[in-house]
């Protein structure tokens, strides 16, 4: 290998090559994640058939998945402020393991009905409330404050690789063996993870301050956050992009079998072939580092729309297939870019509660913008869907680098609001 690849090979893989506790989560959260996608694909194709194709069945079963985000992620955040990380995720990780095992019941005992699915997709979304802020906010914890940013992307890239895998091992085996099957492999890959926190060395993880047990944390979380525009800014963007933009999945069945006429394996392949494209954009990010800033975060948000847009006027399943690649390559680095972001802005003791509201808006997003999205698939067509959703995110990629530009200087830093409860050690 020459000297060039070498040092690029070892700039994408800094992180993991500089923590233990990181390469052990790495290589859990990528097993686990590739059963997450594919408990994810079945559920999807499960909603179709038990709704007789529709698209807002789709839409309102993810909103049930992320809406318990909206209230139960804030308080989540503060629990991740306050507590140990690691045994808060080796008990979130337990408890989905136990939804996926009731699914793969249901379906294999032929009782399953929308009403059991969507009963237990709210179980499972109030587990990730809890989840997300703790596994956002210990990244910084397994490999300090200048290595945020690789191993965000590379843990993104884990994920998306598994979002490659995953949708597309779903597809055959749905199709070859049915539903069932596609939960018990989820079920049992959180064993990986499980045991890549218990086997974690906890001296090697870089401390952080913890937030004090006084009352009022949830208010002053939020009051630091909207007074500190390098945190406000940037969540208000991405509440526009991830409503309106980021809810393809529910198009993609949609897409899949009321266009083209195809069947759960061309389905997965569609899935896969987004997933491919963000593998591309987090590995991307890995070794290119931190680029930061509403300016990226906006041509990030205009090129998703655009790719959007293409893929509504898509001759083929497979050309589709091909667009879904850039579609998912410019999510990932808006992504990152917004990740990294705030949690480089955030103070150590708030970056919890600043990562559940990163949350919130990625994850509870989702009730609001699927079921419109997928009303839209199942009145207006799937291809009118991409076309809307595209649209909104170009437009608002307009509307944020207009504004920039019209900025005579830049905007003070926001300090620390000063004796914030919150916002203090313990």
């Amino acid at each position: 290998m020459s000297p060039r690849l070498t040092a690029a090979w070892h700039r994408t893989f800094s992180s993991a090559r500089g923590s233990r506790n990181f390469r052990l989560f790495l290589t859990g959260q990528m097993i686990s994640a590739t059963g997450t996608w594919m408990n994810f694909t079945a559920s999807s194709w499960l909603v179709l058939q038990l709704s007789g194709g529709s698209g807002t069945a789709l839409g309102l079963n993810a909103a049930l998945m992320f809406g318990p985000v909206l209230f139960v992620g804030p308080f989540g955040g503060v629990l991740a402020d306050r507590h140990d990380k690691r045994r808060i995720l080796m008990i979130t990780q337990s408890a989905y393991a136990l939804v996926a095992v009731a699914m793969g019941t249901i379906v294999a005992t032929d009782v399953a009905t929308l009403g059991l699915v969507y009963a237990l997709s709210v179980v499972t979304g109030i587990v990730t409330s809890i989840d997300n802020p703790s596994r956002q906010s210990f990244y910084v914890e397994m490999v300090g404050q200048d290595q945020i940013t690789n191993a965000v992307s590379l843990n993104s890239a884990a994920f998306m690789f598994s979002r490659v895998l995953g949708p597309a091992i779903a597809g055959v085996l749905i199709a070859s063996v049915g539903l069932a099957i596609c939960y018990g492999v989820d079920a049992l890959s959180y064993i990986a993870v499980l045991t890549a926190l218990f086997l974690m060395r906890p001296g090697e993880l870089h401390a952080q301050r913890r937030s004090t047990r006084e009352k009022g944390h949830l208010l002053a979380g939020l009051r630091y956050v909207w007074r500190t525009d390098d945190l406000r800014r940037p969540l208000v963007l991405m509440a526009v992009i991830f409503t309106f933009c980021f809810n393809w999945q529910v198009l993609l069945p949609l897409l899949s079998e009321h266009v083209f006429d195809a069947g759960p394996a061309a389905f997965g392949a569609v899935s896969a072939a987004a997933g491919a494209g963000a593998f591309i954009g987090a590995i991307t990010m890995a070794n290119k580092g931190p680029i930061l800033g509403m300016r990226m975060l906006a041509l990030c948000a205009g090129f998703v729309g655009l790719a959007m847009v293409a893929v509504a006027f898509s001759p083929s399943l497979w050309v589709a297939a091909l667009l879904m690649v850039p579609t998912g390559l410019g999510a990932m680095i808006f992504m990152i870019v917004g990740n990294t972001g705030l949690q480089t802005s955030s103070v150590p003791e708030a970056r919890g509660r600043v990562m559940s509201l990163y949350g919130v808006i990625f994850l509870g997003s989702t009730p609001i913008g699927s079921p419109i999205v997928g009303w839209i698939g199942e009145h207006l067509g799937a291809r009118a869907g991409f076309i809307i959703s595209g649209s909104i995110a170009v437009l608002a990629a307009a509307v944020v680098l207009s504004i920039a530009r019209r900025r005579a200087a830049p905007a003070a830093e926001d300090e620390v609001p000063a004796g914030d409860p919150a916002l203090t050690s313990g």
